[in-house]
């Protein structure tokens, strides 16, 4: 079986921050557990196309089915149609499914601290690494920001939604930031609705954004992340 070489969605986001921009990861996201369906109709191909036309630096595909509606082939349609690295967001608990992601074309994978212990987190990004791809440890709290740091995470998300309550603590992630090393890319997650939240966080000192509910339901996804992508860093 022959697999694509990956894209490095690392680096692309490195760039675009290098340019004075900040990056933008374009969600393809049909429904959510917190507000439901979404976009149930969403074509990946055309979206992926907007996102890219529109300066998207990456793109993120939900693939999980139950919770979000998501599959496989929205992930190998979405980076078939563009040139843009992909994130398979989904629940990343085993070793196969570190391995899984990449063979499906993925370009990253998500690995969620506090889904995961330690020796998991540390030997998943390890293997991701080792297999030729990127990972995004996704953090929630200061204990998580440790792991991964400890675990040799380059790559870090701060998602502002509980996990269980899925409130949004939009304050989350710029409180977070003078806690983020030197030499790791820094990524908000969850709660931006527009440019000035961008703003905040690109202020902050993040190198990206990963936004989904608000592009698949703005009706111009394509204008949309070309406003996200406007707040400029500092």
């Amino acid at each position: 079986m022959s697999i694509a070489p990956a894209r490095g969605f690392r680096d692309a986001l490195e760039a675009v921050a290098a340019s004075g921009d900040l990056a933008v990861i374009s969600e393809i996201k049909r429904r959510s557990p917190s507000k439901g369906e979404l976009a149930p109709g969403l074509d990946p191909v055309a979206i992926a196309r907007q996102y890219e036309a529109g300066g998207a630096a990456c793109l993120s595909v939900l693939t999980d089915v139950d919770f979000f509606g998501g599959s496989v082939d929205d992930l190998v349609a979405a980076r078939a149609a563009c040139a843009l690295p992909v994130l398979r967001k989904d629940f990343t608990v085993s070793a196969r499914d570190v391995c899984d992601a990449r063979i499906m074309g993925a370009d990253c994978v998500l690995l969620i601290a506090a889904a995961l212990d330690q020796a998991e987190l540390e030997s998943f990004l390890k293997l991701a690494h080792a297999i030729g791809f990127d990972a995004l440890v996704e953090i929630h709290d200061e204990a998580e920001l440790e792991r991964a740091i400890v675990a040799g995470a380059d790559l870090i998300g701060v998602n502002q939604r509980d996990l269980v309550t899925f409130a949004v603590d939009t304050e989350r992630a710029v409180r977070m930031a003078p806690q983020m090393p030197e030499g790791v890319v820094k990524v908000a997650e969850s709660g931006i609705t527009g440019a000035g939240d961008a703003a905040l966080l690109a202020a902050a000192g993040y190198h990206a954004v990963l936004v989904g509910e608000h592009l698949v339901t703005s009706g111009d996804p394509e204008a949309g992340v070309a406003a996200l992508r406007g707040a400029r860093r500092l």
